[in-house]
């Protein structure tokens, strides 16, 4: 799907038009009412599970393990927090 702007609506809504890039659509962009641009998706990169995940480490994303075979702990240190919690509640 096509959508037409103006060069001076395509200024004044730029953030709608990629907006709508964003979501797969062309924009052609008209000067004077003869088409002068396209802006167009980009299609997607095809990146391997491991190639992802060694991008988000080097953004700083996610911290890799330090025992990736360390078993997981609980968060809540102390049993019951869930009921304790419910209960307070009930009181108000």
């Amino acid at each position: 799907m096509t959508i037409t702007y103006s060069t001076y609506e395509a200024k004044a809504r730029f953030s709608e038009v990629l907006r709508q890039v964003r979501e797969g659509k062309t924009v052609t962009i008209s000067y004077r009412g003869e088409p002068a641009a396209e802006i167009r998706p980009i299609p997607p990169k095809k990146q391997t599970l491991d190639e992802r995940l060694r991008e988000l480490e080097r953004r700083g994303v996610l911290v890799p393990a330090q025992d990736p075979n360390a078993p997981i702990r609980p968060i809540a240190h102390r049993p019951g927090a869930l009921k304790r919690f419910l209960d307070e509640r009930a009181e108000d």
